[in-house]
């Protein structure tokens, strides 16, 4: 995948999808993510891994993001629940 190693944003809403999954938005701080790159949720108790399944940019679909795009991240498998505002995703 051509994920930016140095891919780094913090959540700031989180939106739940039914049968979809879980949308963290926020500005991409530094790096590139793409649909189907892995990336590590920290918050303030663990670090837990994920697949972005989906990406969208001002209500647009697309498969890449970079840094200062505003995005919604679409995250299978990830429940509300389990993300906060201020919690960290990284590559």
């Amino acid at each position: 995948m051509g994920t930016d190693p140095h891919f780094f944003m913090t959540v700031k809403d989180i939106f739940s999808i039914n049968d979809r999954g879980t949308v963290v938005s926020g500005t991409i701080e530094s790096g590139i993510i793409e649909v189907g790159d892995e990336v590590h949720l920290k918050s303030a108790n663990s670090t837990r891994k994920f697949v972005v399944s989906g990406i969208e940019i001002s209500r647009k679909v697309t498969f890449k993001a970079s840094e200062g795009d505003n995005v919604g991240l679409l995250i299978s498998y990830l429940t509300k629940d389990e993300v906060q505002p201020g919690d960290i995703l990284t590559c």
